[in-house]
């Protein structure tokens, strides 16, 4: 009975081991620097200081200090980094700014480790120029262009630089249906999801200017419909196709989407526009479409009578 119990208590004892031998696993393995002598320094043993590698050493209460030749260096032993990470979540709740300084902060922590085997600094870099782009941040895009061109660019990442190309032409010229045609031969070219819910903001952005309100929502509503798994890209795009709501005077159906907008991501510069667009058609009804189609090609709209009053007859034009 003792084999028994003892042989029954280790086997209970069996997944705290595995587990145990996964967090060693993962701490010897995490986050550190592998030196070509094979030596490792973890993460909390260095830190970056005036472009500078700087490893502190701790013996007793003393500590020291000494600075990390790159040359030194074999390789990154660093897993998916937090930054990646964290700004994917911001972004996802509408909060591109914060999003942008999170993988900035990546970016810089990463490039004085470039060229070294492991390193994330074109992951993170590439992320950087993308929230840019999505934040508006024209002047910031261009400027990072041609460092971005210059680097070992992967396929997928080579698309995606077509697309951020797409997207500055989609703002400094009025060639729109050649910027369609980019956008749909891209499309034709991959599946990838990330891809395409940015062609359809691209898209959706050149009906808005064409005012072709109808096509403007629709490729909208694309995004969070057929390509929610990219959360980065949904508020803004429910954003947009709420004010689109609002062009074509469908008031009470924005306020709705306005509403939605403002309880899904509180506290980000998303809801913070969607409060103030809802408060400006507070009360007011949607126009039927034929009066709301006059109205967007300039043309007067038919008086609403004034409660008691019967609508005017339309005036006959007389026969010549």
């Amino acid at each position: 009975m003792r084999t028994s119990s003892s042989f029954l208590s280790m086997r209970s004892f069996a997944p705290f081991l595995a587990l145990l031998a996964f967090v060693v696993t993962s701490s010897a393995f995490g986050q550190a620097l592998v030196l070509k002598g094979g030596d490792r320094v973890f993460s909390s043993e260095f830190s970056i200081e005036q472009g500078k590698i700087v490893r502190t050493i701790k013996i007793g209460e003393q500590t020291a200090k000494s600075v990390i030749d790159k040359r030194n260096i074999d390789m990154l032993e660093w897993p998916y980094p937090a930054e990646l990470t964290e700004a994917a979540d911001l972004q996802a709740k509408g909060k591109t700014e914060e999003a942008i300084a999170v993988l900035k902060k990546g970016r810089d922590f990463f490039e004085i480790f470039e060229g070294i085997e492991g390193n994330w600094y074109l992951d993170t870099y590439f992320a950087y120029v993308e929230a840019l782009n999505q934040g508006g941040k024209f002047d910031d895009v261009v400027k990072a262009l041609p460092a971005l061109r210059s680097l070992k660019l992967t396929d997928a990442q080579k698309m995606r630089l077509r697309i951020i190309q797409l997207d500055i032409e989609r703002q400094t010229t009025s060639d729109y249906v050649a910027i369609i045609a980019e956008a749909q031969s891209i499309m034709k070219e991959t599946d990838d999801s990330a891809i395409g819910a940015s062609l359809w903001a691209i898209i959706a952005d050149v009906h808005t200017r064409k005012k072709e309100w109808e096509k403007a929502l629709l490729a909208y509503l694309r995004i969070p419909v057929f390509y929610g798994t990219q959360m980065q890209r949904v508020p803004e795009a429910e954003l947009n196709a709420a004010k689109t709501l609002i062009k074509m005077k469908r008031y009470e159906d924005a306020n709705s989407f306005l509403a939605r907008i403002v309880e899904s991501y509180p506290g980000s510069p998303v809801a913070e526009v969607a409060t103030k667009e809802k408060a400006a058609i507070n009360g007011m009804k949607n126009v039927a479409e034929d009066e709301a189609a006059a109205a967007a090609d300039g043309k007067p709209a038919a008086e609403t009578p004034k409660e008691g009053e019967a609508a005017k007859p339309a005036e006959s034009k007389p026969k010549s």
